[in-house]
Parts: structure tokens; sequence; C-alpha cells
């Protein structure tokens, strides 16, 4: 059948093939939940380059933290944007949202960003 040698290489190919898929589409854009309870809601996001988080509000605000930075638009249902620069290893503070208003994430850079968010469940 196989030469032993040939057959290892195979194998070792198709394993690599394989999990390289599984990590290429296990990958998009979402949130993850972290953590919740009266005082604070965390979670994770991931913004992939031209996929954005769908249209939401923050009835508080929040801390987030850069794991892997970017540039991120945020685009108002409004069509107003602006582009929030963030620093891998930053903390940043984003106050709630005014109301009545949504607005996606959008990733405009070339490679994934990483945050989790701290929101503040009792202020306003």
């Amino acid at each position: 059948m196989f030469r032993k040698k040939g057959y290892g290489l195979v194998v070792t190919a198709l394993a690599f093939a394989a999990g390289f898929a599984v990590a290429q589409t296990a990958a998009q854009t979402g949130r993850e939940a972290q953590f919740e309870n009266s005082e604070v809601k965390v979670w994770k996001s991931l913004v992939l380059p031209n996929s954005p988080l769908p249209l939401h509000r923050h009835e508080h605000p929040r801390v987030l933290v850069a794991l892997r930075g970017g540039s991120m638009k945020i685009l108002e249902d409004s069509g107003q944007s602006e582009v929030h620069e963030w620093q891998t290893g930053k903390a940043y503070w984003l106050p709630a949202n005014a109301p009545g208003t949504r607005h996606q994430d959008v990733n405009v850079g070339d490679s994934p960003i990483e945050v989790v968010v701290v929101e503040l469940q009792n202020s306003k």
C-alpha cells in the first residue's frame, strides 16, 4: 500500500490541513458571554475585518480592554460614524449610548479585533 515514510507525511499534511480549516471556520464575528451578575456584564467580542457586529446599543457605561487592537469604526444607525484606534493591552472608557440610538462595530483594519467588555449594570 503506502510506504511508511510517505504515509506519515501524508497523514501529517492532512492533519495540519484539517486543523487549519477548523481554525478558519471557527473564527467569526460575535460576542461570547464571560460573566454576569447584578453589578456587571462581561463579554468577549471578536470582530473580523469587513464583518460588523449587528446593530445594537449600550444602556450602561463600560470599560473595553483590547486583547488584539485595531481600527474600529462605530457606525450609528443615523449614518454618522467615528473611528476608534484601540491599542493591544490598553483599556478604554465608553459611556452609555444616547437614548434611542443604535450602532454597529465595523473593523476597518485587515486583522481581527478582540476585546473584553465590562459593562456596569447599576449606573446611567
